[in-house]
């Protein structure tokens, strides 16, 4: 870049709200196929004698975040993460953002199995952090939890877009599709800068090909794709 700034690339997982009033409308979008793995895979909550709850504000109450601190250490001990958030931290987080915050909780048997934490801002729902008890299995409770109530949840509140972070191509399959990041970056030794300007552009052109590799495989019908790479642009 002209200002001796190295842009990089990156790829997130968005959903796109097209102005549905159901969770039932969105899926419609989709072809057949991933429609019925959905909803196979919605019905496997109740089955399980599982209950979800959006919970937002006043609703969510200590006991919640204390809970939720839980599910937090639970992942970060397991997938060899640092706990860098404190239950102090998590409380703090309801009591100064009230209605910016949802947290999405599984209940078992009246006890609180696992959630995912949500933020909201502007006209988008940030999907942050999942946990869940140690010793806790549900098949499809991620994929309920993180990605399915969050698109109900948006679609409840009337918002544009959630944004499910940069990991797990498992979510394309689930109406979230890849969508180009960019970050810059400014290096003061110029040698190594263009060590790293030559990788950027290798990294460049993976990330464009993977991006349209996703895309096509992507489960929306062909005139909804078309439809929502217009709206995103070129992009890279």
């Amino acid at each position: 870049m002209d200002s001796g700034f190295l842009q990089r690339i990156g790829m997130q997982y968005h959903w796109r709200n097209r102005d549905y009033r159901s969770f039932d409308e969105f899926l419609m979008d989709l072809k057949q196929p991933k429609r019925k793995n959905i909803r196979q895979e919605r019905k496997k909550i109740p089955a399980q004698n599982l209950k979800m709850k959006r919970l937002r504000g006043d609703e969510i109450k200590s006991d919640h975040w204390d809970t939720f601190y839980k599910f937090y250490r639970n992942t970060t001990d397991n997938h060899w993460g640092r706990p860098y958030l404190t239950r102090e931290f998590f409380h703090r987080l309801g009591e100064k953002m009230g209605d910016k915050v949802m947290l999405i909780v599984a209940e078992h048997d009246d006890k609180h199995v696992a959630g995912a934490l949500n933020l909201i801002g502007g006209d988008t729902l940030f999907g942050r952090l999942w946990g869940c008890l140690p010793n806790a299995y549900f098949p499809n409770l991620h994929f309920e939890a993180c990605y399915y109530q969050a698109i109900e949840a948006a679609i409840e509140l009337n918002l544009s877009k959630v944004e499910a972070g940069a990991q797990g191509e498992h979510k394309i399959q689930r109406g979230y599709l890849p969508v180009t990041t960019y970050s810059c970056h400014y290096l003061l030794d110029s040698g190594f800068g263009t060590a790293i300007g030559n990788y950027l552009a290798h990294e460049m052109a993976q990330v464009k090909h993977v991006i349209k590799v996703l895309h096509d495989s992507g489960p929306y019908k062909e005139d909804i794709l078309n439809e929502f790479l217009l709206t995103q642009g070129d992009g890279v």
